[in-house]
């Protein structure tokens, strides 16, 4: 198999979970999806419109989002805020990736964990 493809096959598996994370922590206050792509992709995470309305539509069914349109604007807009059980959920998150990273940052020293 070609050195390219697996590389982008371990880099599309190490994001998918890493997505989760970023839209349940970015939608702390109510945002539209467009918006939503702006703010992940002026941290450095790119996301594609493709990717991220399925990913939004799975979390609000897991009750993990909430939405509402707002048809106030010239254009009416769907927003997603996380809830409280998204909220919970995060934090639990938060906590295993923090653990996570400071593991495996540990094995890519090559460092004995303590």
């Amino acid at each position: 198999m070609d050195k390219d493809k697996i590389i982008s096959d371990f880099i599309l598996e190490l994001r998918r979970g890493t997505l989760i994370l970023c839209v349940l922590a970015k939608l702390q206050e109510p945002t539209y999806g467009y918006s939503l792509i702006a703010e992940l992709a002026n941290t450095g995470i790119a996301i594609e419109a493709n990717t991220l309305y399925p990913l939004l539509r799975r979390l609000e069914g897991q009750g993990l989002l909430d939405s509402a349109w707002n048809t106030e604007g010239a254009k009416p807009r769907k927003y997603y805020q996380t809830t409280a059980f998204g909220q919970e959920v995060l934090s639990v998150l938060k906590t295993h990736w923090q653990a996570t990273a400071d593991n495996l940052n540990t094995i890519l020293e090559g460092k004995d964990h303590d």
